[in-house]
Protein backbone atom coordinates (compact mmCIF):
# COMPACT_ATOMS: atom_id res chain seq x y z
CA UNK A 1 0.00 0.00 0.00
CA UNK A 2 1.42 3.37 -0.95
CA UNK A 3 1.62 6.32 1.45
CA UNK A 4 -1.33 8.25 -0.02
CA UNK A 5 -3.65 5.26 0.11
CA UNK A 6 -2.59 4.55 3.71
CA UNK A 7 -3.26 8.16 4.76
CA UNK A 8 -6.61 8.13 2.98
CA UNK A 9 -7.67 4.89 4.70
CA UNK A 10 -6.52 5.91 8.18
CA UNK A 11 -8.10 9.34 7.79
CA UNK A 12 -11.42 7.75 6.85
CA UNK A 13 -11.23 5.40 9.84
CA UNK A 14 -10.49 8.29 12.20
CA UNK A 15 -13.40 10.27 10.79
CA UNK A 16 -15.82 7.38 11.26
CA UNK A 17 -14.72 6.89 14.86
CA UNK A 18 -15.84 10.46 15.66
CA UNK A 19 -19.36 10.02 14.28
CA UNK A 20 -21.87 11.32 16.81
CA UNK A 21 -19.40 13.71 18.42
CA UNK A 22 -18.38 16.90 16.66
CA UNK A 23 -18.54 16.91 12.88
CA UNK A 24 -16.17 19.36 11.27
CA UNK A 25 -17.95 19.55 7.93
CA UNK A 26 -21.54 20.60 7.28
CA UNK A 27 -23.52 17.81 5.66
CA UNK A 28 -26.50 20.15 5.30
CA UNK A 29 -28.73 18.26 7.72
CA UNK A 30 -29.39 19.21 11.31
CA UNK A 31 -32.29 19.47 13.75
CA UNK A 32 -31.39 22.57 15.75
CA UNK A 33 -29.52 25.59 14.45
CA UNK A 34 -27.49 28.03 16.52
CA UNK A 35 -27.91 31.68 15.56
CA UNK A 36 -25.87 34.45 17.19
CA UNK A 37 -27.95 34.24 20.38
CA UNK A 38 -30.56 31.48 20.11
CA UNK A 39 -31.17 27.80 19.48
CA UNK A 40 -33.72 27.39 16.68
CA UNK A 41 -36.07 25.87 17.48
CA UNK A 42 -35.79 26.55 21.20
CA UNK A 43 -37.88 23.47 22.05
CA UNK A 44 -37.56 20.25 20.05
CA UNK A 45 -39.62 17.08 20.56
CA UNK A 46 -38.36 13.59 19.71
CA UNK A 47 -38.91 9.95 20.68
CA UNK A 48 -36.73 7.76 22.89
CA UNK A 49 -33.72 6.55 20.90
CA UNK A 50 -33.69 9.48 18.47
CA UNK A 51 -30.52 11.45 17.82
CA UNK A 52 -30.56 15.24 17.76
CA UNK A 53 -28.00 17.13 15.68
CA UNK A 54 -27.15 20.76 16.43
CA UNK A 55 -25.28 22.90 13.92
CA UNK A 56 -23.59 26.22 14.51
CA UNK A 57 -25.16 28.38 11.80
CA UNK A 58 -23.65 31.64 13.07
CA UNK A 59 -20.19 33.16 13.05
CA UNK A 60 -19.85 33.02 16.87
CA UNK A 61 -18.51 30.02 18.81
CA UNK A 62 -21.20 28.15 20.77
CA UNK A 63 -21.57 25.24 23.17
CA UNK A 64 -24.35 22.74 23.77
CA UNK A 65 -24.28 21.92 27.49
CA UNK A 66 -26.93 20.08 29.49
CA UNK A 67 -27.96 21.58 32.81
CA UNK A 68 -27.11 18.89 35.40
CA UNK A 69 -30.30 19.62 37.33
CA UNK A 70 -32.57 19.84 34.28
CA UNK A 71 -32.19 16.37 32.78
CA UNK A 72 -33.92 13.15 33.88
CA UNK A 73 -32.25 11.37 36.79
CA UNK A 74 -31.14 8.33 34.76
CA UNK A 75 -30.17 10.31 31.66
CA UNK A 76 -26.69 10.63 30.23
CA UNK A 77 -25.16 14.11 30.52
CA UNK A 78 -24.23 15.70 27.20
CA UNK A 79 -21.97 18.57 26.20
CA UNK A 80 -19.85 19.65 23.29
CA UNK A 81 -16.32 18.77 24.27
CA UNK A 82 -17.47 15.46 25.78
CA UNK A 83 -17.39 16.69 29.38
CA UNK A 84 -18.92 14.55 32.12
CA UNK A 85 -20.77 17.32 33.97
CA UNK A 86 -21.89 20.93 33.74
CA UNK A 87 -19.26 22.29 36.12
CA UNK A 88 -16.38 20.84 34.10
CA UNK A 89 -17.89 22.16 30.86
CA UNK A 90 -18.20 25.65 32.38
CA UNK A 91 -14.63 25.58 33.73
CA UNK A 92 -13.20 24.40 30.40
CA UNK A 93 -15.07 27.12 28.51
CA UNK A 94 -13.84 29.79 30.93
CA UNK A 95 -10.24 28.53 30.86
CA UNK A 96 -9.72 28.01 27.16
CA UNK A 97 -12.96 28.09 25.20
CA UNK A 98 -13.27 24.32 25.65
CA UNK A 99 -16.30 22.70 24.10
CA UNK A 100 -16.85 25.51 21.64
CA UNK A 101 -17.93 24.67 18.12
CA UNK A 102 -17.48 27.06 15.21
CA UNK A 103 -19.55 27.91 12.16
CA UNK A 104 -20.60 24.81 10.24
CA UNK A 105 -19.58 22.36 12.94
CA UNK A 106 -22.10 19.94 14.40
CA UNK A 107 -22.75 18.09 17.64
CA UNK A 108 -25.07 15.10 18.02
CA UNK A 109 -26.51 13.26 21.00
CA UNK A 110 -28.83 10.24 21.24
CA UNK A 111 -31.52 10.41 23.93
CA UNK A 112 -32.30 7.09 25.63
CA UNK A 113 -34.43 8.25 28.58
CA UNK A 114 -37.82 9.99 28.26
CA UNK A 115 -38.29 13.41 29.84
CA UNK A 116 -37.34 17.06 29.46
CA UNK A 117 -33.71 18.07 28.95
CA UNK A 118 -32.69 21.67 29.57
CA UNK A 119 -29.47 22.85 27.94
CA UNK A 120 -27.52 26.04 27.37
CA UNK A 121 -24.87 27.75 25.30
CA UNK A 122 -22.44 28.71 28.06
CA UNK A 123 -20.97 31.88 26.49
CA UNK A 124 -24.43 33.20 25.57
CA UNK A 125 -26.43 32.08 28.60
CA UNK A 126 -26.87 35.64 29.88
CA UNK A 127 -28.43 36.53 26.53
CA UNK A 128 -30.99 33.76 26.97
CA UNK A 129 -29.51 31.11 24.68
CA UNK A 130 -31.17 28.10 26.27
CA UNK A 131 -33.13 25.21 24.84
CA UNK A 132 -35.21 22.18 25.73
CA UNK A 133 -35.37 18.70 24.26
CA UNK A 134 -38.61 16.85 25.02
CA UNK A 135 -38.16 13.08 24.73
CA UNK A 136 -41.39 11.10 24.50
CA UNK A 137 -41.92 7.34 24.71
Amino acid sequence: MDRRRFLHCTGAAATLSLTGCVTLFDDGEYDIGMTADAFTPETYTIEVGDTVTWENTSTRAHTVTAYDELIPEDAEFFATGGYENEQTAREEWADRGGGGIDNGEQFAHTFAVPGNYGYVCIPHEQGGMIGTIVVEE
